[in-house]
């Protein structure tokens, strides 16, 4: 069973917010004690930290979710809910994040790298918060904001210096054996490395790490054999050393032949022809691989390359091949193994909250951060807390915008997008109000009144008359509905 895993799906899962507490201080000779529920605790994040001493994504093969805990409730006593933990994640370095649409989200190199895969929810406020000189003793509570769900698919791209290319059995795995400590699996048949091999070369004052991938066969780049599943751990590597098997017993193969299908392949395969790279000729020790060296590193160095023979069973010719390797390194350029950088861009000054538009079935949809927010940390079964999302639409503009549109009275409107939307039949206010409309704790006057009347407007008796003002109604089962709601609205204030 392979213990190599380069690529894997990550489910990660933020907690949720804590919701919200109302409370009132109830005390001894003290009536009038206020509003004192505390705020929920922030939901955890899910973190991806690189971490040096792994080396492969089989965790995540295995066990693709990764969840964080949630926040807990506020109190009362003006006792803040404890915050969810975070659950801490680690990768190995050169792990490269996409998302569920294959779009790059983040290339994390270097120990200790950070990158959030999924934000937990924001904690619900408690009446105290939500407390002000025109509503001083709100009777209800912002739920929690549910946490980020993220599907992200992880791709991990070996960190090397340099790395070594060539065909099956042409003595990869030997030289990386003979030259650093790694000690890949080495035996007398093709594709004995299946997966790539990572060693650290240390030589006089320079040290440099370097990658051996699976054999390249023609073809590969159509998916032949298995050097093109592993090429991307060459990507980030600054130069390549092309080893060719002058032993081959093949009689269709010669070095030169090697040289030129792998060149091809890499080619082929985008963005590996054009790196720096050394010739190294292996298995001199034989008599029949020394002649061939020498009738073909002639006509490679023809080419302008710099050529090398060595033998990984015999060591001969390796102290120069690493010297070489080294000012290869040293003399090129890092672009080619830089990190990947994502530019954020801040939401510009005058960039508005939501916008509107009508969709192909006719209905008015509103889109935005702040309103789909609010949305989800209203409790539909407290009637002043409905009260309170309407009032808080009002006065971002929604129902200006909706006019705009061309939405009148009755319109179907819808708040967000997907299975989280809010859809009701819109009625415009003539005034939010709900400071001054409250009744008990916990109540609306606009949304108990609704029942007093089915027309528009009407007699209030003294002083007043029904008008429309607007509110939010909970359906039954499936998702909240608002409707238009009739509260008394005094011709003098």
């Amino acid at each position: 069973m392979t213990t190599f895993v380069d690529r894997a799906l990550l489910l990660a899962t933020a907690g949720n917010g804590g919701d919200g507490c109302s409370s009132v201080h109830r005390e001894k000779f003290k009536p009038l004690g206020g509003p004192d529920g505390g705020t929920g605790g922030r939901g955890g994040d899910v973190i991806l930290v690189v971490d040096q001493s792994i080396t492969t994504l089989l965790d995540f093969h295995y066990s693709p979710h990764r969840r964080a805990t949630s926040g807990r409730l506020g109190k009362g006593g003006h006792k803040d809910g404890p915050d969810g933990e975070d659950l801490i994640v680690p990768v190995p370095e050169g792990t490269v994040i996409r998302g569920a649409d294959g779009e790059l989200i983040a290339d994390l190199l270097g120990n200790g790298t950070k990158f959030i895969a999924a934000r937990g929810g924001a904690g619900g406020l408690g009446n105290a918060a939500l407390s002000s000189s025109k509503r001083r003793a709100p009777g209800f509570a912002l739920l929690g904001e549910p946490g980020e769900n993220a599907q992200l698919s992880l791709e991990l791209k070996s960190v090397a210096d340099i790395a070594l290319v060539g065909y099956p059995s042409a003595g990869k795995s030997s030289l990386i054996a003979a030259i650093s400590a790694a000690r890949p699996k080495i035996a007398e048949y093709p594709f004995t490395t299946l997966v790539p091999n990572l060693g650290v070369v240390e030589i006089g004052e320079h040290r440099f790490t370097v990658a051996d991938v699976p054999g390249l066969i023609p073809g590969a780049s159509q998916g032949k054999g298995l050097g093109l599943e592993f090429l991307r751990h060459v990507e980030r590597c600054a130069a390549l050393v092309q080893v060719l098997d002058c032993g081959t017993l093949e009689s269709d193969r010669d070095p030169i032949h090697d040289f030129d299908v792998i060149e091809a392949e890499l080619a082929l395969y985008g963005g590996l022809d054009d790196r720096p790279r050394i010739v190294a000729l292996n298995k001199v020790d034989l008599p029949d691989g020394r002649a061939m060296a020498d009738m073909v590193e002639e006509t490679l160095r023809e080419r302008g390359l710099e050529v090398y023979q060595v033998s990984a069973a015999t060591h001969e010719g390796l102290n120069d091949l690493q010297y070489a390797m080294a000012r290869l390194i040293k003399r090129t350029p890092k672009e080619s193994t830089d990190p990947i950088r994502i530019i954020l861009r801040p939401r510009a000054v005058d960039e508005s909250d939501f916008s509107t538009f009508k969709n192909d079935a006719g209905i008015y949809v509103v889109e935005g951060i702040k309103p789909e927010r609010w949305v989800r940390q209203t409790n539909f079964s407290n009637a002043e807390a409905i009260g309170y999302l309407a009032d808080r639409l009002a006065r971002l503009g929604v129902e200006k915008e909706l006019f705009k549109l061309g939405a009148r009275g009755g319109s179907e409107v819808q708040i967000g997008l997907g299975e989280d939307a809010v859809s009701f039949d819109w009625e415009p206010t003539l005034e939010a109000g709900a400071e001054i409309l409250l009744g008990p704790r916990g109540q609306d006057l606009r949304l108990d009144m609704r029942h007093a009347l089915s027309g528009s407007t009407g007699s209030a008796g003294e002083g007043g008359e029904w008008e429309e003002v607007g509110a939010l109604l909970l359906g039954d089962g499936g998702p909240p509905i608002i409707q238009v709601i009739y509260g008394i609205q005094e011709k003098k204030y």
